[in-house]
């Protein structure tokens, strides 16, 4: 075994030592400790006591937004395969605990930690016709066990960059995950030139997923009567996945703010007493939407700002924005921007978006805005608040021209599948 491989079994290996140090002051580390308990006990007894005896596929997320991504094509698959159970699992319970019950799959279940032994026995419990990891999985263990089992595997909506470990000098242990791997459809050309420099062509442009899920979400909406007499007929800014941080600047711009504007702050984290300390900074009114009668809305007329302290609500909510600012760009990582884009409108975030294609994509066009002060969100606001019509028609169109990865992931699998039925005849 190779140094870097060395290194990778002692990191996999000390990952729930570490969890449990931190897990005392860390509920989702907490929650991840206690996922893993007797995991592969559980996932055993749950298939071998199973009626239904149809082949499984398996769909691997890492978490909530992976699966987000991954759902259209699960669901896809689902249509065109019938006759297959589809066993989802995740690596992080953001995901896990929000989708446990996900009636598309007919298992969800935490993914045991990458160690030789678990891989093993779960590719043996599982026997998976076929497996999708969504974007960014390269699990070693499991893939070397996929791939001695002879069960192909596909990563779809993956995307590759010059300064990742598959493409430096010494990163052979990394470039050989990705032969493991039977076809890898990625989201930009970029990933395909990279991947040919490492002599690595069984890739597929195909796009990103993402672009067909918030299709559905615009088809699907729902109308929510709470936002609908909030907004009142007037502009809204609607500020999703909102960290502390995002709001450190949103706060003193909503201050200073002068002209009319309605506002709807969805964060990431519920938590009372944050909400709570927002509220109190802000020197406009505000309300929470648990706070709202649905009998009676008038308490809405004064309001200028709603917190939405549930979960579930936010992309419905951006049918009724003419702005949006997405949060985690200034340290978590920027959080879907696709949802707002789908509905037409210019969109803020904060500084850090250069691992999203489509924020890179949408600010070079000029649909969205980075920011990084208050200054340079008023400065941006005000300009697109005066006329926001060539940025609206930007963000929607983007999305519509990108839509189709879905289908291009299924032809793969198809044929795929298709193969491999001819070669066991």
């Amino acid at each position: 075994m190779g140094l870097v491989a060395q290194l990778y079994s002692i990191s996999i290996r000390s990952y729930p030592a570490v969890l449990r140090l931190v897990a005392p002051f860390h509920a989702k580390a907490r929650r991840w400790l206690t996922g893993q308990q007797g995991l592969l006990d559980t996932i055993a007894h749950t298939l071998n006591h199973a009626v239904d005896t149809r082949p499984i596929v398996w769909f691997h997320a890492a978490s909530l937004g992976e699966f987000e991504q991954g759902r259209p094509v699960m669901e896809a698959f689902r249509d065109a395969y019938p006759h297959y159970r589809i066993l989802l699992t995740f690596f992080s319970p953001s995901g896990y605990e929000v989708r446990k019950d996900y009636a598309g799959a007919d298992y969800v279940f935490y993914l045991p930690i990458d160690t030789p032994d678990n891989a093993r026995r779960f590719v043996q419990l599982v026997k998976p016709r076929l497996v999708f990891f969504i974007k960014y999985e390269f699990w070693a263990n499991y893939l070397h066990e996929l791939h001695r089992a002879n069960i192909p595997v596909l990563s779809f909506s993956a995307i590759f960059r010059p300064n990742q470990l598959f493409f430096k000098p010494y990163g052979g242990f990394y470039r050989q995950l990705l032969r493991q791997f039977n076809h890898l459809l990625v989201q930009n050309q970029e990933s395909v030139d990279l991947l040919k420099s490492v002599d690595i062509t069984n890739v597929t442009l195909a796009g990103d997923t993402r672009f067909d899920r918030v299709a559905q979400t615009v088809a699907t909406v729902r109308t929510i009567p709470v936002a609908e007499a909030f907004k009142n007929g007037q502009p809204l800014l609607v500020v999703g996945s909102a960290w502390p941080l995002d709001m450190d600047v949103l706060v003193p711009f909503l201050n200073q703010f002068a002209q009319p504007l309605k506002v709807i702050v969805a964060p990431h984290e519920i938590d009372a007493d944050t909400i709570a300390d927002w509220q109190k900074r802000l020197i406009h009114s505000s309300v929470r939407y648990s706070d709202v009668d649905p009998t009676d809305l008038s308490v809405l007329a004064d309001k200028r700002v709603l917190f939405i302290d549930n979960v579930g609500m936010l992309s419905s909510l951006y049918q009724y924005g003419e702005f949006a600012f997405i949060g985690g760009a200034f340290r978590e990582g920027l959080h879907n921007i696709l949802e707002a884009a789908t509905f037409g409108m210019p969109i803020f975030f904060g500084p850090i978006y250069d691992k999203f294609q489509e924020a890179v994509d949408l600010v070079a066009e000029g649909g969205a805005f980075p920011v990084r002060t208050v200054d340079e969100l008023q400065l941006a606001f005000a300009r697109q608040y005066a006329d926001r019509s060539k940025a609206a028609q930007i963000t929607r169109l983007y999305v519509q021209r990108n839509i189709g990865a879905t289908a291009r992931v299924m032809d793969v699998a198809t044929k795929i599948l298709s193969d491999r039925h001819d070669a066991e005849q």
